[in-house]
C-alpha cells in the first residue's frame, strides 16, 4: 500500500434480590428519559464473560478453551472482560511489549477473532492487565471514555499493586471495570481495604463529561484481592476443602467479614463461593502449597459487582420510573484444570438486560454497488442530527474477524475523500487496487476521533476480483 498517514491507535433503589436456581440475581429496574425520548423495548440479553487470573509470570497455555467456554455446545457470549494480575513484567519483556502485542493479549485475540470479538480497549500498569473484547455488532454502542492506571505499591509510586480501568458507555449507560491487585498476607488486612478505597477514590474524570464513579449505572471489580480466611488453623482449612464443607470457612473469610462492617464494600455483589480456595498451589499441580512456608488456602481471587443506587421519589407527588436495568449471575467457578500458576483462575459469566438508551448507531454506512478490485468504490454514509464529525474521522476496511480497531486493511480520511454531502448523507471514495484478492468477507467501521470509539459499522460484503456483475435489470448489486 502506499504510503498515507496513520489513523491515531486506538486503543438506583436498592437492588431487590431473589434466587433463580439457586444463583443470586440483581435487578434494578430504572427509567431514564434522554432528550425526551423513552426507549420500551429492552434488547436481546447481552451475556458477558469475565475472567481474572493471577499468571505468576507465566506464558500462556496451549488450551484455553474451558476457561473461555470455548467447549461450550452454545457459545452464547457477546463480550469478554479479561483481568490478569503478575504478568511477566521484567525489563526485556516489557520493551517487548511496548514495541508488539504482549503475549497474552495476542493469545487471547488468536482465539477470540475468528468467533468475531474484537478488542476494544485494554489497559496495563506492569503485570496488570485488563482486556475488553466485544463481538463487531455491538461496536457502535460501545463509547470508551477512560483508561487509567492506579497504583499502590511503595506508597502509591509503584504500580506493583493498584489497579487498571476501562470506563465506557455500554448502549448509553456508564459502565467501569477495575482490575486489582491487592496487598498479600494474612496481617494487611487493614492495607488491603485502604487500596481499595484508594483505587475507588481515584477513580475521578476531572474535566471530563462523566458522573462520579459510584454514579455509574455498573462497576465491575474483580482480581487477586488477596483476602485470607482469618483464625482457623491450617489442618481445620484443608480439611473443610477436602471435605467440600465451605460454609464455616466463609465465615471466616476476610472479605466477608469486612463486607458485613463497611456500608460501601456491602454495595458490592458477589457470587456464592462454591469452589475450592483458588490459592497457593504448588505450580504444575492440584496441591495446595507444601513448601516450608505451607501457606493456608484461600479465596484471594474474586468477581465482584455493584448497581448503581436509585433515587428516592416524593411521594406522593411523583412515582420515579426507572430504566430496565437487569443482571442476572448465570456461572461464579474456578478452574482447577489450569497449573501454571499457583493461581487458579476464577470466571463468572453475566447475563444483562436493558432498555438500550442509545438504540441506533450514530453512524449508518452503506458500501454503494458491487465492490471490486479495478475501481475506486463508494461508501455513503449518513449521520444522526446529534453527531459533530471531526476532520480526523476516519472509515477503515476490514476483513471479517478483525482482532482489535487497528487491524484495517486499508481506511480512508472521511474529510479528504469526501466527494458529496447533502441532506444529512455523505459519500466518499475508497480506493481498492492494492487490496489484495481474497475470498474473505470485509467490514466498514467509522472511528470518530472525537469518541475514541467506532460509532458504524456496515454488513460483511465481499469485494469481487473481476468485472462487474449485473442483475437482470442492468444495475450492479451490492454482496451484503
Amino acid at each position: 500500500m502506499s504510503a498515507a498517514p496513520v489513523p491515531p491507535a486506538v486503543g438506583s433503589c436498592g437492588p431487590a434480590w431473589r434466587s433463580q436456581n439457586g444463583v443470586e440475581i440483581s435487578c434494578f429496574r430504572n427509567k431514564v428519559r434522554r432528550k425526551g425520548l423513552w426507549f420500551s423495548a429492552p434488547v436481546p440479553i447481552t451475556s458477558i464473560h469475565v475472567v481474572t487470573w493471577n499468571v505468576a509470570s507465566a506464558a500462556p497455555p496451549l488450551d484455553l478453551g474451558d476457561l473461555l467456554q470455548l467447549n461450550k455446545d452454545n457459545l452464547n457470549l457477546d463480550m469478554y472482560v479479561i483481568g490478569l494480575q503478575e504478568m511477566n513484567c521484567g525489563i526485556m519483556s516489557l520493551l517487548s511489549d511496548t514495541a508488539f502485542e504482549d503475549p497474552w493479549s495476542s493469545f487471547f485475540m488468536d482465539v477470540l477473532s475468528p468467533l468475531s470479538f474484537v478488542k476494544v480497549s485494554s489497559v496495563r500498569m506492569q503485570g496488570l492487565l485488563l482486556l475488553f473484547f466485544a463481538k463487531h455488532q455491538h461496536l457502535p454502542f460501545v463509547q470508551i471514555l477512560s483508561t487509567k492506571s492506579t497504583p499502590t505499591g511503595l506508597f502509591g509510586y509503584w504500580g506493583n499493586k493498584g489497579g487498571v480501568t476501562i470506563c465506557l458507555k455500554l448502549y448509553g449507560y456508564y459502565v467501569s471495570i477495575i482490575n486489582c491487585h491487592l496487598p498479600p498476607h494474612m496481617a494487611n488486612n487493614d492495607q488491603r481495604l485502604e487500596h481499595f478505597d484508594r483505587i475507588l477514590e481515584m477513580q475521578n474524570f476531572e474535566g471530563q463529561d462523566i458522573p462520579n464513579i459510584l454514579e455509574h449505572d455498573f462497576i465491575l471489580w474483580f482480581g487477586d484481592m488477596n483476602f485470607r480466611i482469618d483464625d482457623f488453623g491450617l489442618h481445620f482449612v484443608r480439611e473443610s476443602i477436602k471435605n467440600r464443607c465451605y460454609s464455616d470457612l466463609w465465615e471466616k473469610d476476610q472479605l466477608s467479614i469486612a463486607k458485613r462492617h463497611d456500608p460501601l464494600l456491602r454495595e458490592f455483589q458477589e457470587g456464592p463461593l462454591l469452589f475450592p480456595p483458588t490459592y497457593k498451589f504448588d505450580k504444575n499441580s492440584n496441591n495446595y502449597d507444601t513448601s516450608e512456608k505451607k501457606r493456608k488456602p484461600a479465596w484471594t481471587d474474586r468477581i465482584l459487582w455493584r448497581l448503581k443506587r436509585q433515587p428516592q421519589a416524593n411521594p406522593p407527588t411523583q412515582r420515579l420510573p426507572a430504566p430496565h436495568f437487569c443482571l442476572s449471575l448465570r456461572s461464579y467457578v474456578s478452574h482447577m484444570m489450569y497449573c501454571i500458576s499457583d493461581h487458579k483462575p476464577v470466571t463468572s459469566t453475566f447475563d444483562l438486560e436493558l432498555k438500550p438508551l442509545a438504540s441506533a448507531p450514530l453512524i449508518t454506512l452503506i458500501p454503494e454497488g458491487l465492490w471490486t478490485m479495478e475501481n475506486d468504490m463508494l461508501i455513503s454514509y449518513s449521520l444522526t442530527p446529534d453527531f459533530l464529525s471531526s476532520p480526523w474521522d476516519w472509515i477503515g476496511l476490514y476483513k471479517v474477524g478483525l482482532r482489535h480497531i487497528n487491524d484495517y486493511v486499508s481506511y480512508v480520511w472521511v474529510r479528504d475523500n469526501q466527494v458529496s454531502f447533502s441532506d444529512g448523507l455523505s459519500q466518499v471514495y475508497f480506493n481498492t487496487s492494492n487490496i489484495p484478492e481474497t475470498e474473505d468477507q470485509f467490514l466498514l467501521c467509522y472511528y470518530s476521533n472525537s469518541l475514541h470509539s467506532v460509532v458504524g459499522i456496515s454488513k460483511p460484503f465481499k469485494i469481487q476480483p473481476g468485472s462487474l456483475a449485473e442483475d437482470p435489470l442492468g444495475e450492479a448489486q451490492p454482496h451484503l
